[in-house]
């Protein structure tokens, strides 16, 4: 656990891009279940599921910034969370 108490923009980086990607597929887990209990074809898109896992880092960014103090580990969150959203909105519209 201390090693994610580090003040660096590359560990920012690392858990800007690996908590959405984890939250990518526990939500896409839950939406196969979830369609398969109701029988339809797909309850969440995958731009839905994508969209709300890059929302999930905005918790981490909180956490690092405001509690912890850690402005570089922030700045590297903050970095991933931007390019993910350009590249989302580049990508699916």
């Amino acid at each position: 656990m201390n090693r994610l108490r580090t003040d660096t923009i590359w560990m920012g980086i690392l858990l800007g891009i690996l908590l959405p990607a984890i939250s990518f597929g526990i939500f896409y887990a839950i939406g196969l279940g979830l369609n398969v209990a109701s029988g339809k074809e797909q309850v969440l898109k995958p731009q839905t599921l994508a969209l709300i896992s890059i929302f999930t880092n905005l918790f981490t960014l909180r956490y690092y910034l405001l509690k912890l103090k850690y402005d570089r580990t922030g700045r590297g969150i903050l970095l991933v969370t931007f390019a993910m959203t350009l590249v989302y909105f580049g990508f699916f519209l």
